[in-house]
């Protein structure tokens, strides 16, 4: 199995879940007491989130491209970055790799086509769902992407001021679900849980709409990419 090298930290809230799903993922195929060989940078997500909401994503990118860079020289073979928004520098953080990258963005896709789904919701932070970046990736592959219209601040302000800080309310996942009923309303038949936080908050067990959390499925895909 290769090395994972994993940028992480954005939150480090949902990259607890990545390792525990990498590792889930190694014993499950590999047996006994198996686990993943695995490289993590966690950064400081407040100077992140901050180039965030500056739109300083230059700085932002030249940084985890640095950090990718530094993973590699370490002895990662395949890297992932363990965030949907800050996908938004893919191109620079991959600038000076030879290590393959694995896009958040592509195991979700083809999780729906291989489904049936071609009309999906998307929910995620402003920046995803608002930005280009995301949206293209997928539409690129055959998917026809729905963004809410309404509680977009709501939906980010839960991300940023409970998610990422551990806090979980009932009420937050009620705001969540009406975002989701909206989406069924205008024609989505599944939805993308587009930020690695929001699976605290939604699965199927409340969503009105089947639910692709691109947590799980990216980091089950840097396992798939390390045993292949």
């Amino acid at each position: 199995m290769r090395t994972i090298g994993l940028i992480g930290g954005m939150s480090w809230e949902s990259t607890a879940h990545y390792y525990r799903v990498i590792n889930q993922e190694t014993a499950s195929r590999l047996g006994g007491l198996h686990s993943a060989p695995l490289l993590l940078h966690s950064v400081d997500f407040a100077p992140i989130a901050q180039m965030q909401a500056d739109g300083d994503w230059h700085r932002a990118g030249e940084q985890l491209g640095s950090i990718a860079k530094g993973l590699e020289q370490a002895g990662a073979e395949v890297i992932g970055l363990a965030t949907n928004t800050m996908h938004v520098v893919a191109e620079q953080v991959t600038a000076e790799l030879t290590a393959p990258f694995l896009h958040i963005g592509d195991p979700t896709s083809q999780a729906l086509l291989d489904d049936g789904f071609r009309t999906v919701g998307l929910l995620g932070t402003r920046f995803t769902m608002e930005m280009g970046f995301y949206r293209e990736r997928l539409e690129e592959r055959g998917l026809q992407v729905l963004v809410p219209e309404v509680d977009q601040t709501n939906l980010n302000g839960i991300i940023y001021e409970e998610l990422c800080r551990g806090f979980v309310r009932e009420e937050s996942r009620q705001v969540y679900v009406r975002a989701i009923e909206r989406l069924a309303a205008s024609g989505a038949e599944a939805v993308i849980l587009g930020c690695t936080e929001i699976g605290m908050l939604i699965d199927d067990d409340v969503s009105p709409l089947p639910v692709y959390d691109t947590t799980d499925l990216h980091a089950k895909a840097l396992v798939s990419a390390a045993l292949a």
